[in-house]
């Protein structure tokens, strides 16, 4: 994963003691990033388990062997790669300290090994040796912790040879203070402006992944959308939005069916690394309220995002004849692909109308984006304009009925809807809007192509 080679114990201390390690760096699965090897009486870095080991990309050696890996992949038909961190290859060979957090020995470590000094060289050199010559494109995706959109477009634009597309973690931070548990509200405005920026600063030079969940994270309907009496109409809300963005949109186990958070209560219901080290650090400190800490995981552990599948209404969601391995949300007698597949109201047959949207009209992949009322607090409003046709999508993120007048032409007026999750008509024509509780549309002006 990462690059720092083994190394000893600092100066004057005990290898293998606390305070002994090379940096002050902690893991992102807490405490240090260095774990100590007594049979090399050296110390390793892991950024994050200490089953993960950062490999040594400073070394040559190291990465003809990754190489050699992935071209022996490529020559068996794979067609592209995702790359866990791959912005972390690199780190400050110098290892100099961090500012601790209070009270720890340990502070973040990011600003030496995230986008660091030899990153953009060891892509190049890696799309030289493996990807350079093959008869077909292969796709690359970098996950990207802490990227921005200068970085982003460097690492993605077509003329550098680095990767085709970033997963960035900007807009999936907003809520969260100084750590994933220290919970903030997500004040819609906030999330349009962060999408928005990378939209505008990816255009025409690089290329966006669009998410709003993954492995890494909670369910997306249950954090960002309304997982109660509006489960349906917010999941279908989230995915157009998402769908109709410039980039390339990522589908995760589940989000096409409407799952949601699993009602885990105790610390016995999570297997996530993350989780368990975070909250033991948490008990064995004084005064630590762990109840809130037990609600707050509830609503943003990864282990939210990898409840088994729902497949249908049998035992165990029909995801295994056996125990899981984690439990299942109670909900699967309910929310089931078997329930989904096939009904024209179901969250999964609006994935397909949305997919095949995009596949239909290029003004959703080609055409250029305009944020409308960025500052409204319920209203996503958006524009994707193309040299034929343009899009506007309008969706209403909140549980009341709400209204507005976009700033649009007089054209607008007779535009039809192309994609809409309520199956009533509008309940105004534009430019005036009336959206009901998470309502989205889609209109069209001008020509399919």
């Amino acid at each position: 994963m990462g690059t720092a080679s083994a190394t000893c114990a600092r100066p004057g201390t005990d290898p293998g003691t606390p305070g002994a390690e090379p940096t002050n760096w902690e893991s992102h699965f807490s405490g240090p990033a260095w774990a100590f090897d007594e049979a090399t009486g050296q110390y390793y870095m892991h950024i994050f388990s200490p089953k993960q080991p950062d490999l040594n990309w400073e070394n040559p050696e190291v990465r003809q062997a990754v190489f050699a890996m992935m071209r022996w992949w490529l020559d068996r038909g794979v067609d592209g790669f995702r790359m866990d961190v791959i912005n972390m290859i690199s780190k400050d060979t110098s290892l100099p300290d961090t500012e601790p957090r209070p009270g720890s020995l340990y502070g973040p470590g990011e600003a030496h090994f995230i986008c660091g000094p030899r990153n953009h060289e060891f892509l190049k050199e890696m799309f030289r040796e493996v990807f350079a010559g093959r008869d077909a494109h292969v796709l690359t995706v970098g996950e990207m912790p802490g990227v921005t959109v200068h970085e982003a477009v460097l690492f993605t634009d077509p003329e550098r040879h680095e990767l085709d597309m970033v997963f960035q973690f900007e807009h999936v931070r907003l809520d969260q203070g100084a750590h994933k548990y220290d919970l903030r509200p997500l004040k819609l405005p906030a999330l349009k402006a962060s999408m928005a920026a990378w939209q505008t600063g990816l255009a025409g030079r690089g290329w966006n992944s669009l998410y709003f969940g993954n492995h890494d994270q909670p369910r997306s309907l249950s954090r960002f959308g309304d997982d109660g009496e509006h489960r349906v109409a917010s999941a279908k809300t989230l995915a157009t939005v998402l769908h109709l963005h410039q980039g390339t949109p990522y589908v995760y186990q589940g989000d096409e069916l409407g799952m949601a958070n699993a009602p885990f209560a105790a610390i016995g219901d999570y297997r996530d690394i993350q989780a368990l080290n975070f909250y033991a650090e948490a008990a064995a400190r004084a005064g630590a309220d762990l109840p809130a800490l037990l609600l707050a995981m509830a609503r943003m552990s990864r282990d939210q995002g990898r409840t088994p599948v729902q497949w249908d209404a049998s035992q165990s969601a029909g995801f295994t004849t056996g125990t899981p391995w984690i439990a299942v949300n109670p909900d699967y007698d309910q929310v089931n692909a078997a329930a989904e597949v096939g009904d024209p109201a179901s969250v999964f047959e609006h994935y397909r109308q949305l997919i095949a949207l995009r596949h239909a009209d290029s003004v959703v992949t080609d055409g250029d984006f305009a944020l409308l009322l960025g500052d409204h607090p319920a209203i996503w409003a958006f524009l994707r304009r193309g040299p034929g046709a343009e899009l506007l999508v309008a969706a209403n993120f909140s549980s009341g009925a709400v209204k507005a007048s976009l700033p649009l032409d007089s054209g607008w007026a007779a535009a039809p809807v192309v994609l809409a999750n309520l199956p009533d008509a509008p309940l105004r024509s534009l430019p005036d809007l009336e959206l009901r509780p998470w309502e989205s549309l889609v209109w069209r002006k001008g020509q399919i192509g």
